[in-house]
């Protein structure tokens, strides 16, 4: 089967925000006069597609195909026919929606301009064979298009639906196309073609509503009035409804079932936090009041009617239902149909801090609703494959989850978006919107950061070796970008910090980042015999340290900037030598203090600083600072009653601007690795090889974790036992190796500090007392 780039469409005409243009029905019918051994549908639905046969839906996954820029890979869906096709006349049904093709409601980052944009298209090439006959056929003008009853589909804006015109059987043999036009031929986008590896999206699970009672839109909401709009209906401006709280905030959409009026309209606006008692939009001030995140159906009036959008997701906990009457406001009305990437859960956490509990299920709750193909910032504003975020999660995505295939395709859009200089832009896919604004080292880093932790955790070079060019095309391109003290200033720094204020410098954060990055390709072109490009790795990594230790660190071992931040990523990241660290790491601690014990910092801070406090004997400290439950602490969402992470931390009475960023999410890591103690491949040389190293933190009575690598599970629990004691519990499968280590002044009946992993049971005995800011706290 080969890849048609013959693309059709129902027409040239596409929506905009002044003019609707209805997702196109397309049909294409067929006779078989033989019985079919082997049939085989290969597709690209441009922005997405449903696709029917013979009236059964058989669209893989949901919002197909993979979101792309299509003119840098357009991406296709193989379908095996194979005993669905019948000796007779048979049929082939669309729905196209504008998905990323026509994405105007992304303005704010120039899809709206994209040299792609049009109507939705559809290439494909079909084969039957049987018995010695074949027949075969691409996309043309033969196919037959009709408008549906989705009168305005937008990725970021929603769905609407008017049921009046729907069409019986539209997709069926036997239905009477006659009526129906001809598809025209289409312009072809450059793109090329290509079947990903990624885990398709998924209908996850189910949730009912918690409550309902009336609410409203919330007051504050700023409108963009001047942008160019529709003549919106006044009957779909009214702001009072019935608010649906379904108790968690995750993504996905809802199923509607009712029973209406003919031409009862139905308005669901989809929103993840409340603020003065009504639901909260702020965060989505970017599209007009009327025209975002939500849903529109409109009843035909005959029986039971159950709807559910086809070409947008939306992220949220609540829904605001207008247009229904009291005895419709039921608990049957909606339900929540959660949708993310078919992952399998690759690990546990669990302990006696239910606070701590909860983070962990937000996190998680938090990365699946931004994981659609790929990271995204948010799912219910932007939508967008932000590279920092994704950059500042990947290590607890690969501990959680089976993300390697999703994060191995990212890569490949994120090298095609490369420009020829090296640079990279600070969201994927992109129309080119940001190189100029919205990157630097901190989001760059993604293109290492991302094939250096799955091969960690996963062994396979395969994704080393697709991105060696690409890596040394950047470190070239951000060498270049040095001043003249051997340093990088050049873009976005430790974002969304307490307060609102960066306090560490950008020309810090920036060359420690570019320090680490270089460091890391190192290692990767080692893994896959390159020791030429290694060692220009190594030498621009090396030549930055020296950089940053001359020009930004002082004798007295403080990082420029002073504040948590610059100290806690001077010493994560190595730019102190070792007899330095008991004093940087003294300098931190001071610091810490000086805040009230409490975070003050942005989300490199807070990816660093925990890991940091471990290291040195202070997970104590750690746990305290993340899970108490005044402002400023992730309990602090917690206490708030937040089942997601956020993208700030705001005192009480002020909103987030997002109730769902997953950057700030590698607590979960830090709760695996030092409060479990599961740590996968420390040395970088064998991704089966696990080093058990739990903290017994003062404030926990018990804790356990599992993960599992290429080579099996491993599975840690401790349990607090009176006086000084600690019951450890380790399950590890044959095909782990591995040693248990303990820190913080804790023994083993025998004395010792080390064992081999084995399965088992283990009595230990935690002298605690006071932990010195000492290396030999260092669990590596």
């Amino acid at each position: 089967m080969y890849y048609s780039k013959k693309f059709i469409s129902a027409g040239k005409d596409h929506s905009d925000f002044n003019h609707y243009v209805p997702a196109p029905y397309l049909r294409k019918s067929f006779e078989l006069d033989f019985e079919p051994d082997q049939a085989e549908l290969l597709i690209c639905g441009l922005g997405f597609y449903e696709l029917y046969l013979n009236g059964e839906r058989i669209t893989r996954g949901r919002l197909a195909p993979y979101i792309s820029n299509p003119d840098d890979l357009l991406y296709y869906d193989r379908y095996d026919l194979s005993g669905k096709l019948r000796s007779g006349k048979n049929t082939l049904g669309f729905i196209l929606g504008n998905g990323m093709q026509n994405s105007y409601g992304g303005m704010v980052w120039d899809f709206d301009k994209a040299g792609w944009r049009s109507a939705p298209k559809l290439a494909l090439t079909f084969r039957a064979s049987g018995n010695g006959n074949q027949t075969e056929f691409e996309a043309d003008e033969s196919f037959l298009t009709h408008p549906s009853p989705i009168y305005m589909d937008e990725l970021r804006i929603g769905e609407f639906y008017d049921a009046r015109k729907e069409i019986e059987g539209w997709s069926l043999p036997e239905f009477d196309d006659s009526g129906w036009q001809n598809a025209i031929i289409a312009e072809a986008p450059f793109g090329e073609c290509r079947e990903g590896i990624h885990s398709p999206i998924v209908d996850r699970r189910e949730i009912k509503p918690v409550s309902i009672k009336e609410s409203r839109l919330a007051r504050h909401q700023n409108c963009r009035e001047n942008l160019p709009l529709a003549d919106v209906p006044e009957d779909e401006k009214v702001d009072e409804g019935y608010l649906y709280d379904f108790g968690e905030n995750c993504s996905g959409r809802v199923r509607l079932k009712i029973r209406g009026k003919k031409g009862q309209k139905i308005i669901m606006q989809f929103g993840d936090k409340l603020w003065d008692g009504g639901l909260d939009l702020e965060s989505i001030d970017f599209l007009p009041r009327y025209l975002n995140h939500r849903s529109i159906y409109i009843c035909k009036g005959e029986d039971e009617e159950i709807y559910e959008p086809k070409f947008s997701f939306f992220g949220f906990q609540y829904c605001l239902v207008i247009g229904i009457t009291p005895e419709q406001a039921t608990g049957d009305l909606l339900t929540y149909v959660v949708m993310h990437g078919d992952f399998e859960k690759r690990a546990d956490f669990t302990c006696s801090d239910e606070t701590v509990n909860k983070l962990q299920e937000a996190v998680i709750r938090t990365d699946l609703a931004n994981f659609l193909y790929f990271p995204t910032d948010c799912p219910h504003r932007e939508k967008n494959g932000w590279t920092g975020d994704a950059n500042l999660s990947t290590d607890q995505f690969m501990l959680n989850f089976s993300a390697e295939n999703s994060l191995r395709e990212w890569l490949f859009n994120i090298r095609k978006a490369q420009r020829s200089d090296g640079a990279l832009p600070g969201i994927v896919p992109t129309s080119g919107w940001g190189f100029d604004w919205g990157n630097g080292p901190l989001w760059d880093s993604v293109l290492t950061e991302i094939p250096y932790i799955v091969y960690q955790y996963r062994g396979d070079r395969t994704i080393i070796e697709e991105n060696v060019a690409a890596f040394m095309r950047y470190l070239t391109y951000i060498d270049s970008r040095r001043d003249e003290n051997g340093l990088i200033a050049i873009g976005l720094g430790d974002w969304c910090p307490i307060g609102g204020k960066t306090k560490s410098p950008l020309i810090l954060t920036d060359s420690l980042v570019i320090m680490d990055t270089a460091r890391k390709a190192g290692r990767m072109f080692r893994a896959v015999d390159r020791p030429l490009l290694a060692e220009f790795a190594d030498r621009l990594s090396e030549s930055l340290r020296e950089s940053i230790r001359a020009n930004l660190i002082d004798e007295n071992c403080v990082a420029t900037g002073r504040c948590q931040t610059s100290q806690a990523a001077a010493l994560y990241y190595g730019a102190f030598n070792e007899d330095e660290i008991p004093r940087a790491f003294e300098v931190l601690l001071k610091l810490i203090h000086e805040a009230g014990d409490s975070m003050d910092c942005g989300i490199l801070g807070s990816r660093t600083m925990f890991h940091v406090l471990s290291r040195m004997g202070y997970s104590d400290l750690a746990l305290h600072m993340i899970a108490k439950p005044d402002y400023p602490s992730f309990g602090n969402w917690i206490a708030r009653g937040s089942t997601s992470m956020w993208e700030n931390f705001v005192p009480e009475g002020k909103n987030p601007w997002s109730a769902s960023h997953h950057f700030f999410g590698d607590i979960s890591a830090w709760f695996i690795k030092n409060l479990a103690g599961i740590i996968p491949n420390p040395d970088y040389d064998d991704c089966n090889y696990i080093l058990v190293s739990p903290c017994f933190v003062k404030t926990l009575d018990s804790a356990a974790g599992s993960y599992s690598a290429p080579g099996g599970t491993v599975a840690v629990e401790w349990k607090k036992t009176d006086g000084e004691g600690v019951t450890l519990k380790i399950a590890a499968d044959s095909g782990l190796r591995g040693r248990i280590k303990l820190r913080d002044n804790c023994t083993f009946a025998d004395g010792s500090t080390e064992k081999p992993l084995k399965a088992g049971t283990y009595s230990i005995n935690c002298k605690r007392g006071i932990v010195s800011a000492s290396t030999e706290n260092s669990i590596l």
